[in-house]
């Protein structure tokens, strides 16, 4: 029996054709049925694959039930218009083609970066009215010039290479990618933001949007920025903030900008950025060319024929369905590793340039390559384009030049089991342990040199300090008076008055008012909040 394909939106005739020739794939294409919910549930029934693009809404109600259905491939990158956890509890395999819009966005940045320094709109239009004003038009040569790339992924580092075909100097930022894999590549990388801004006279971002990342662009950052830096914006809608980037193009610090994303879209008609006449705009066009089109339609093909034909998997944005057994035994595990990572994201780091897992006593004899998996996509969920998982979290570190080391012994020490963690960038060796208490509760056991016992989960308040009387009173008493409530407090040190660090879980997030507060204390050496998920709160691919 031929395994049936379902193809519900406009696809390139290249990736239609792919999949029609392929022994035992039926290929059905109505793009009616992306309206009729119905009747797109009836034929899914019958399918074992579907391709779609945007206009397809694949719901938790129309994936209910679907016993026959494998996979999903969405021909493109964004995985909006999917239910994807819905789609991770039915088994279902869903994957997305984000190299094939790739060519395409990084020439529309290169496009608006000689638009903005050629004045090109504004010549054009100014022709066109029947004007001759060659020296009121007068532009800025790119050769030589240095671009500031935010975000060092596919498109940031197909745009590093283009400019520098123009004899520009690249540096950029991206902590999840090497310096000595961007040396390779011709990109000077730098350890954080602060040290870019300040050295530009371009800067681009090629980075997702997140909470991390909205108005990541400030005015403080633009503060930094050289006099007459321009900015280009292909990536996100919302990484720049729009009232900062205003006023700073109206007092001239900021020469121009060039935005092809909005938030929301499209833009209210009376955008001030949108109408204002040092900004170049276009409607979304980094990925509309045929090209671009043609390429996800056959990466989308090649990835469903490759899946259905013998079960290889890329480009996952969630987990491929474990039995019963085999998710409950690692589950807890899976949720630790994913903790102990997504507790690192949220460290001051430079770039990294390895990661350290060891792992001791029970759960060595674990399957202990899928929990360094979950502690790679909890370290990297936030700072990635796209979904992080247990299928692609590897690859992508390695893609990115970060060595993954794996360390085992069934010996027990204080622990039945424990897991260390340990990142090592340009600044610092940054080390987190964590361990298992009974069947349902996550632990850390050990934050750098100092061994506790916190709880894993909601918001830690971390504070290095020295262990002076009075302190911890300080401590709760100033939260207490900004109104949070504390839920847990640890403190680990190594010796007597020496110096110590607190882990606090807190009920609320506190204001930034009380952080300042307790940071002016003349004990308090640093202090940090973490922002982890709630105790037992899981994301899809470690199932529900």
């Amino acid at each position: 029996m031929p395994h049936r394909v379902l193809v519900t939106d406009k696809l390139a005739e290249e990736g239609l054709e792919l999949l029609r020739a392929e022994p035992g794939i039926e290929v059905v294409v109505n793009t009616k049925l992306a309206t009729d919910i119905p009747a797109l549930r009836a034929a899914l029934a019958e399918a074992d694959g579907i391709v779609i693009r945007s206009g397809t809404q694949l719901t938790a109600e129309v994936l209910a039930d679907q016993t026959r259905l494998k996979a999903i491939v969405r021909a493109g990158v964004g995985v909006d218009n999917i239910d994807v956890p819905a789609a991770t509890r039915q088994g279902i395999v869903v994957m997305n083609t984000p190299g094939g819009n790739t060519v395409s966005t990084a020439e529309h940045t290169v496009a608006m970066i000689l638009a903005l320094s050629r004045n090109i709109p504004k010549a054009n239009e100014s022709f066109k009215s029947g004007k001759w004003e060659r020296n009121k038009f007068t532009g800025t040569q790119v050769e030589g010039k240095t671009l500031g790339i935010v975000g060092l992924g596919r498109v940031g580092l197909a745009v590093a290479q283009r400019a520098r075909g123009f004899d520009m100097k690249v540096i950029g930022f991206d902590p999840f990618l090497s310096a000595e894999r961007a040396a390779e590549l011709g990109i000077e990388s730098v350890p954080g933001l602060d040290e870019l801004w300040g050295r530009c006279d371009y800067i681009t971002l090629h980075t997702p949007l997140s909470a991390e990342t909205r108005n990541l662009v400030d005015a403080r950052a633009m503060a930094m920025m050289k006099p007459g830096v321009r900015l280009i914006n292909c990536a996100r809608g919302g990484l720049i903030d729009e009232d900062a980037l205003l006023a700073a193009l109206n007092s001239g610090h900021v020469a121009g900008a060039a935005i092809d994303v909005f938030d929301p879209e499209p833009p209210p008609a009376d955008h001030a950025l949108v109408k204002h006449p040092l900004v170049v705009v276009t409607p979304h066009l980094g990925a509309s060319t045929e090209e671009a089109q043609v390429a996800v339609a056959v990466e989308a093909a090649r990835l469903l024929i490759d899946f259905l034909g013998n079960g290889q998997v890329r480009f996952a944005v969630n987990m491929p369905s474990l039995s019963g057994a085999e998710l409950q035994d690692l589950r807890m595990y899976l949720d630790l590793g994913r903790r102990l990572g997504m507790l690192h994201a949220q460290m001051d780091r430079g770039t990294v340039k390895q990661a350290t897992l060891r792992y001791r006593g029970e759960v060595a004899t674990k399957n202990t390559r899928m929990i360094t998996a979950s502690f790679a996509a909890g370290w990297m969920e936030t700072a990635l384009e796209g979904q992080v998982n247990l299928v692609n979290a590897e690859h992508l570190l390695k893609e990115r030049g970060i060595a993954l080391i794996e360390e085992k012994s069934t010996d027990t020490g204080d622990f039945s089991t424990m897991i260390q963690t340990e990142i090592l960038t340009e600044k610092k060796r940054y080390v987190a342990s964590g361990t298992l208490f009974g069947k349902q509760f996550v632990r850390l056991v050990q934050l750098g040199p100092y061994h506790l016992d916190a709880h894993l989960d909601g918001t830690l308040f971390v504070f290095t300090h020295y262990d002076r009387p009075g302190l911890i009173g300080f401590i709760g008493t100033t939260l207490g008076r900004h109104g949070v409530n504390i839920a847990q407090m640890n403190v680990g040190r190594n010796q007597a008055g020496g110096e110590a660090i607190g882990v606090v879980n807190l009920d609320s997030i506190p204001s930034s008012e009380a952080i300042k507060e307790v940071e002016a204390h003349p004990d308090i050496v640093s202090v940090s909040l973490i922002k982890l998920p709630a105790a037992n709160n899981v994301p899809s691919w470690l199932g529900s």
